[in-house]
């Protein structure tokens, strides 16, 4: 697969009219899957519909008995978009000249944060926030570890959307700041691969005439070649390929037009849980379905089972990128809003003053 042709333009600004738009409705999106899916989360599709009176289309609290989210209100977000927002933040501060210290720093950061680290971490996160406190290496601790679970998760790819936003149209360049960014947690041949395909396939949307082909030719090279840099920088691990997954998910995205069957299917044959290989192909799937429409996206994604609210962040990270704030929803935006402490607009301004 050659380069998609979406990692030169940067150069033109008269391909990235919409910028300061595609930033905040790829930020807004993220924020309202996370959202959205946080109900949802580990149930299968049997049980969100059982529970919920069918497939969730409003924001709900999470039931008393949910692992991770009982306790909490709805439309609140979770550790996916929490740290999506602060890497974006990290951009914001280093600009082109992030480094692994950087990313490091803001985990530590973020795992002070009694909102999200004691209800949502997971093993492989918590495993680096401890080697990170003891005075590890961020360059090479993601890289650390003996069992193939360790650094294979969505971990990293739940965050990378900001690594595309600070490279509008640089596909390579977006890898390489996602590679970057996994070093600290998920430094590993799976790991590197979901989050390069998600920043690869976020960069590429931010292009004013991206279509959605353009998108996925994006992701698909974006996630071999961050596969390439995780294996021999820093530690293969046996994981299904995130290349070979996400075709398939597209494929199925393409040729499945019944809604209901397309989130079955994806669920059943991509999968949609922890493992990098599974959420991250399951995310482009959506997204091709939805045609990149950004509710639509999150939607799917949030009835489908398992890891629903990272599913849901990364295609809405991709779907907002496409096709701008101007098709995310008013009410679902206002509704996160007041549910949480964050300034998304703030945010997005500032990281488009960064990046423009």
């Amino acid at each position: 697969m050659t380069e998609p042709t979406a990692t030169t333009p940067q150069t033109d600004p008269t391909r990235f009219t919409r910028l300061e738009d595609k930033i905040l409705g790829s930020l807004a999106t993220a924020v309202i899957g996370d959202a959205l899916g946080a109900p949802t989360e580990t149930r299968s599709i049997p049980q969100i519909r059982a529970l919920f009176g069918g497939p969730v289309t409003e924001f709900h609290k999470p039931l008393a008995d949910s692992p991770y989210s009982k306790g909490r209100h709805a439309a609140q977000i979770t550790d996916d978009s929490s740290q999506l927002l602060m890497l974006a933040e990290v951009f914001i501060r280093t600009g082109t000249a992030i480094t692994s210290r950087d990313v490091a720093d803001m985990i530590l950061e973020w795992s002070t944060n009694t909102d999200y680290f004691p209800h949502f971490a997971g093993p492989t996160t918590r495993r680096a926030v401890a080697a990170l406190k003891e005075g590890a290496d961020p360059e090479t601790i993601g890289a650390a570890g003996d069992e193939a679970t360790t650094g294979a998760s969505n971990g990293a790819a739940m965050r990378a959307g900001a690594a595309g936003l600070a490279h509008p149209g640089d596909v390579n360049g977006a890898v390489q700041a996602a590679l970057i960014t996994a070093r600290p947690s998920h430094f590993t041949s799976v790991g590197v691969a979901g989050a390069a395909a998600v920043a690869g396939a976020v960069s590429a949307a931010l292009v004013d005439d991206a279509t959605v082909t353009d998108v996925v030719d994006a992701f698909l090279w974006a996630a071999l070649e961050g596969e390439r840099l995780g294996r021999e920088l820093g530690r293969e691990v046996p994981a299904p390929s995130v290349y070979e997954r996400a075709k398939r998910a597209a494929e199925i995205a393409i040729t499945e037009r019944d809604q209901d069957r397309l989130v079955t299917r994806i669920a059943a044959e991509i999968g949609t849980g922890l493992p990098a290989a599974e959420a991250v192909p399951a995310a482009l799937g959506f997204f091709v379905a939805a045609a990149g429409d950004p509710w639509l996206t999150v939607q799917a994604a949030a009835n489908a089972g398992d890891d629903t609210d990272t599913v849901a962040c990364m295609a809405g990270s991709i779907a907002g990128a496409f096709s701008g704030f101007a098709a995310v929803p008013r009410d679902k935006y206002a509704q996160v809003l007041e549910a949480n402490p964050i300034d998304i607009a703030d945010v997005a301004k500032r990281l488009y003053e960064t990046v423009r």
